[in-house]
């Protein structure tokens, strides 16, 4: 990478170097040993790739903020890269950055048809499907409201749908995302350290200072002369490493499945079990993560609990209780949510082309070539069809412990009428008179009780 960033020693780029290693391809070799923590290098403001930037350029800049609404941040960076790899002259830095880019990449959105047809049944296999879709519709909007009106700066030979998709995935793979005060985001590309691979052994370790703008990279674990310098993207699932970044980690740890949970609006209740699920901290449509190590997540449960509540229980909720349902209900509702979550489960696992022990029987064998994007989708599978086993073994656990009798069987009827914020069943009760619902044992205790009290007092009130 012949550019002032590597032969600043200032920002500390002399002491590494670009290197090709076998199991991870192009990354950056240091020269130099570096303890945990230690700084290792800093990226100024000025070289990042930001939508600042590619707005701000003195040709680029006009024609971007012309189109409104304005571009994503994605499509923005995305042009900005191609723009500048289209010209012949004037960025003279930042193009010999772009050469040393890959040429292509092996995200998902680049399988084959019978490459992605192994990961069949998978999140990584319907989301590709939409991906490519939605990219090519992306694409034909793009042409209408920029590059046809500005082909002097867009040729077409060189922002081809094929081009759009290497720069999105170029964006996808090589940003970087930081939080911002008051809730913002930025969303940069580096010079150099977007050169760096992955690794779940080093520690989260770049940082973005606002106040200054720049980027540095600390060492995430000890580092010796001649070790391969690693940040650390997060716990991503390899569905997620795929699509994003085009590898997959086999027994990756942080294997996922997102479960979609939704209920019709036209179910029983549905009104009311929408005031629930909001006092519970849920929405009537959820997505939650299925994890090796949460393969059941309790907000799954408490979905299902109240999406099958009857009629009566919804009422003795909502006339009773302080707080949304996160503990059983009763036995009749927690073997109906069971039964459905273990049949459901089976479903998506049937949906599978090639069944978990054949896709083991596939990798042992070798028949998919370590690396390429079909053992990647095998390895995708083969994780989420672990996950969904996981969540079904523990379905059919729970669902055994309450056949069993050894669970809590007292159902909502069965409770007797008590404070809301002490519990007491006994005295001189009353109601809230706002709502006339919940109950208290007196006046200090409905007082003690109303910050807590006042969204369901609003939720029933229909306010």
């Amino acid at each position: 990478m012949e550019s002032w960033l590597v032969h600043s020693g200032a920002l500390g780029l002399d002491n590494l170097e670009l290197a090709d290693f076998s199991d991870t391809g192009r990354g950056v070799k240091t020269m130099r040993p570096f303890e945990k923590g230690q700084k290792i290098f800093t990226i100024p403001h000025s070289v990042l790739w930001t939508v600042e930037h590619a707005s701000s350029d003195p040709i680029l800049g006009p024609a971007l903020l012309s189109v409104q609404p304005p571009l994503s941040v994605d499509d923005t960076l995305a042009i900005y890269i191609l723009y500048v790899r289209s010209r012949e002259s004037g960025y003279d830095d930042v193009q010999t950055h772009i050469a040393a880019l890959p040429t292509s990449y092996s995200s998902s959105i680049f399988f084959t048809k019978m490459e992605l047809e192994i990961c069949a049944g998978s999140s990584l296999y319907t989301t590709t499907q939409h991906l490519n879709e939605q990219i090519e519709i992306d694409y034909r909007e793009l042409e209408v409201r920029l590059l046809e009106r500005h082909r002097e700066l867009f040729p077409r030979d060189k922002f081809t749908i094929e081009d759009y998709k290497w720069a999105l995935c170029t964006v996808w793979s090589r940003a970087m995302d930081f939080k911002l005060r008051e809730g913002d985001s930025i969303r940069l590309l580096a010079p150099f350290a977007d050169m760096l691979n992955h690794s779940i052994e080093a520690e989260q370790c770049h940082t973005y200072d606002p106040s200054s703008g720049s980027l540095s990279v600390l060492a995430g674990k000890n580092y010796d002369v001649g070790d391969q310098i690693f940040i650390n993207y997060g716990p991503v699932p390899n569905n997620r490493l795929s699509r994003l970044y085009g590898f997959v980690i086999p027994d990756n740890p942080n294997e996922s499945y997102d479960l979609v949970l939704a209920t019709h609006p036209m179910a029983p209740s549905f009104e009311l079990k929408q005031k629930i699920w909001k006092l519970s901290g849920l929405d009537d449509n959820v997505t939650v993560p299925l994890t090796l190590n949460e393969p059941l997540p309790d907000q799954v449960l408490r979905y299902l609990r109240i999406q099958r509540l009857s009629e009566s229980d919804v009422a003795e909720i909502l006339s009773r209780r302080q707080d949304a349902p996160v503990q059983k209900i009763s036995n009749s509702n927690e073997t109906e949510i069971l039964e459905f979550l273990i049949e459901a489960i089976s479903g998506l696992s049937a949906g599978f082309k090639l069944q978990l022990e054949r896709l083991e029987e596939h990798l042992a064998e070798g028949i998919y070539h370590p690396s390429s994007n079909a053992w990647s989708a095998a390895h995708v599978s083969l994780g989420e069809q672990k996950v969904l086993r996981l969540t079904k073994k523990r379905a059919e656990a729970l669902l055994a412990t309450v056949a069993s009798g050894t669970g809590n069987g007292k159902s909502l009827s069965s409770t007797p009428a008590q404070c809301a914020k002490c519990n007491k069943a006994s005295g001189q009760l009353m109601r809230c008179g706002r709502c006339g619902k919940v109950i208290y044992c007196g006046r200090p205790c409905q007082v003690a009780h109303y910050k807590e009290h006042k969204r369901l007092c609003q939720a029933i009130a229909g306010k």
